[in-house]
């Protein structure tokens, strides 16, 4: 008996599992501690658990804490971050893993690059628009703007067409939503607009991490970053900064990364080209006002042959 039990606390990880309570420890006390936080204070507090919790969400479609889904599952099913259903959040990222469409305008559910084709057809304003998104200043400030509509545009086109697994996605979502309303009800004392603010500000943060983490490259393994940032960033990334070290071990628990990565430094920074910082300061440095990227992809073979969806092109290069 005491073995089985000594074997089921091993399967726990429990560095991540500390990190969900961590997010709910944060969040119950910034929204019904308002009071006596003060509206800066108590903003600050939420911001960084929304951030963290999406973060953490991020370990539970991967597998973590537990080796069980429907536990992991449980664990965030309050929708906490208010934008995104979980399971939409899942069924895309996991979509995105597959390497050969890093950055693919179309396949790629979290590319920022789009068709040329598509790009010369937009209005000016909307090239402008989307170019300051291209900047790390424009992407914290309206790139959750841009992202959440894009993302809702999709679904909703898909729900409309019958997609049965994304409605389910959204009813979940509902349901979610259910015990954070309760909450403001019968418990919380911060205004709920402070709170949705809060909830945009940790996009805005997350966004930070997306701005570079995939550039147009023609080998699918060199299309990664590495920003080897070990400051509070990294902690609210759960060292997903190191992102391909990621995508190249996506099982890999958030707090083996580092110590993996370091043992293996020199291969990864070949192995991807190079592409890495050393900081989200020096980010910060090179990007805060100037774009990193072009917003059309440099490298889509569809520009020159004007095809509808070159990603089904078999030239296309991974």
């Amino acid at each position: 008996m005491a073995t089985t039990i000594a074997m089921r606390v091993r399967l726990v990880e429990w560095p991540t599992l500390i990190v969900g309570a961590l997010c709910y420890i944060g969040f119950a006390f910034a929204t019904a501690q308002y009071g006596f936080l003060g509206p800066w204070f108590a903003a600050l507090i939420l911001t960084l658990a929304l951030t963290l919790y999406s973060s953490f969400s991020h370990e539970v479609l991967h597998g973590h804490p537990f080796k069980d889904t429907r536990l992991n599952t449980a664990l965030v099913f309050p929708a906490l971050g208010l934008a995104i259903p979980y399971h939409r959040f899942r069924d895309t990222h996991l979509a995105h893993h597959h390497d050969p469409i890093l950055t693919d305008p179309y396949d790629d559910p979290e590319t920022n690059f789009v068709d040329p084709a598509v790009w010369a057809n937009w209005c000016l304003a909307r090239r402008v628009l989307y170019t300051w998104n291209n900047t790390l200043l424009g992407r914290v400030m309206i790139g959750p703007v841009i992202g959440l509509l894009s993302f809702y545009k999709l679904d909703i086109r898909a729900m409309l067409k019958g997609d049965r697994s994304i409605i389910n996605a959204y009813l979940f979502h509902l349901a979610g939503l259910v015990p954070v309303l309760l909450w403001w009800m019968f418990v919380a004392e911060m205004p709920f607009w402070l709170y949705a603010l809060s909830a945009y500000l940790s996009h805005s943060i997350l966004k930070i991490r997306t701005f570079l983490e995939h550039r147009a490259h023609e080998k699918a393994r060199c299309r990664s970053v590495i920003i080897e940032d070990r400051g509070l960033l990294s902690f609210l990334f759960l060292k997903n900064n190191l992102h391909a070290v990621h995508h190249a071990c996506p099982g890999l628990a958030w707090y083996k990364l580092h110590s993996y990565y370091v043992a293996r430094r020199s291969d990864f920074l070949e192995r991807n080209g190079g592409y890495a910082y050393r900081s989200y300061g020096q980010i910060a440095r090179l990007f805060l006002v100037r774009t990193k990227d072009p917003v059309p992809h440099n490298l889509w073979p569809g520009a020159a042959t004007g095809n509808d969806h070159p990603s089904r092109d078999p030239t296309l290069p991974i």
